[in-house]
Order: C-alpha cells, then sequence, then structure tokens
C-alpha cells in the first residue's frame, strides 16, 4: 500500500502546502512519471491538475527525470538533482531513484498545472510555509 507525503506548490502565489497521501488516493500516481500530470483530487484540489516535479525516498535519495524507471540506479553526475559539483569539470557516481513513481517513494513535489474554480488557500486551508514563516517572525 503507497503512503506518500506530497508538497503542493502553487506557483502563483509562492506557497507551498504538505498533505499526507495514502490509500486510493496515492494509487493515482503510482507509475508516473515526473512531468506527468494527476487529478489534485488526490491531494484535496478538486478541479485542479497537478504535475509531478520530483521527489525522494525514505532514504532520501532524489528522483532523476532523466533516469528511466522506478528503481535505484546509479549514475555518473556533473550537476543537477542529487550532486553539486565543488568545482568545474567535477563528476560523481551517485545513487539517484528513477523518475517513476513508485512504493518507495516517500516525499513527492508537485505543482499546480490546471487550476479550478476555488481558490488554492481555501481548498488546501492553512499550514502553508509562508504562513509558518510570517508566524516565526513575530
Amino acid at each position: 500500500m503507497a503512503d506518500f507525503q506530497v508538497v503542493v506548490a502553487d506557483p502563483d502565489s509562492g506557497t507551498t502546502y504538505q498533505r499526507d497521501v495514502d490509500g486510493q488516493d496515492a494509487n493515482r500516481f503510482l507509475g508516473k512519471a515526473i512531468g506527468e500530470e494527476v487529478d489534485g483530487g488526490a491531494v484535496g484540489l478538486d478541479g485542479y491538475t497537478v504535475e509531478i516535479t520530483g521527489g525522494s525516498d525514505f532514504a532520501g535519495r532524489p528522483m532523476r527525470g532523466d533516469v528511466a524507471g522506478p528503481d535505484l540506479k546509479e549514475v555518473l553526475l556533473d550537476g543537477g538533482t542529487g550532486y553539486k559539483p565543488s568545482r568545474d569539470g567535477e563528476r560523481k557516481r551517485v545513487t539517484v531513484r528513477g523518475g517513476e513513481v513508485s512504493d518507495a517513494v516517500a516525499q513527492l513535489n508537485v505543482k499546480v498545472a490546471e487550476r479550478g474554480d476555488a481558490d488554492v488557500e481555501d481548498l488546501l486551508g492553512e499550514g502553508g510555509d509562508e504562513d509558518a514563516d510570517e508566524e516565526a517572525d513575530e
């Protein structure tokens, strides 16, 4: 049974919301790849469409859209998701997860692709990162 923490980003407002998704809603994401769109009802955004932008597994290894399948792969990277070189020309072999969503994924990042009738703030409620930052400043 799949169980994810989904981080929903709203590009228009710059706010993110975290939702725990399990059961049938989580199954909507299984088998989808980075860049594919899913019905927003899975994360509480009825009438919306969300696009998968990335994620990570339980060990913190990132998903990469250019790695096929859901499995772990060792790839030689010169930058990008999973590795930041410290000098020009530096490369490193890094273990990353493929770009397809599977049961091994712990966190999934999505963004709002197509909007519905209601406002995102109203549907997902409070708890956006912007709200938390403002409360911390007070």
